[in-house]
């Protein structure tokens, strides 16, 4: 954001309220999953500067229990390497889906000073979408048909 008050033009920081980022999860009929993210970045982002969403671990992973894909403030995302830590935790501390998502988004994530939220799947089709902002548009289609699309929190 432009500040054009003190008769110069120079930046302040501005956190991004509104984020561009495009997340896909999938469980296939054959139990692979796999997960991708793609962001338009931050406006006015430092020259150079990386963002979580093509950091494998923190804006995106997939294993054999579960595919996550992120989307917040990158540079707090990167130093908790969110989607890994979701996936940790239901492997080393056996977590459903539901809760590991949520004590890193509702939680951890808060803890350190960032905000955002995430779309997971495990192997066994349970989803989980959590976020720590106002809202976030995300939605599944289950194998049978079923359609869930939604903005705000519950």
């Amino acid at each position: 954001e432009l500040d054009h008050g003190s008769g110069k033009a120079t930046l302040k920081k501005v956190k991004e309220e509104k984020f561009g980022t495009v997340g896909a999860v999938a469980l296939d009929v054959s139990g692979n999953l796999a997960a991708a993210t793609s962001t338009g970045g931050m406006t006015n982002k430092k020259w150079g500067r990386v963002g979580d969403s093509p950091l494998i671990g923190a804006g995106t992973y997939a294993n054999h229990l579960c595919a996550i894909s992120c989307t917040g403030w990158g540079e707090y995302f990167i130093r908790l390497c969110v989607a890994k830590s979701v996936a940790d935790l239901m492997e080393y501390k056996d977590y459903s889906l539901k809760k590991a998502c949520n004590e890193i988004i509702l939680k951890k994530l808060p803890q350190l000073g960032g905000d955002g939220g995430l779309i997971a799947v495990d192997k066994n089709g349970n989803v989980a979408m959590p976020f720590s902002t106002e809202g976030m548009y995300r939605g599944y289609v289950k194998s049978n048909g079923k359609t869930v699309v939604e903005i705000y929190g519950e």
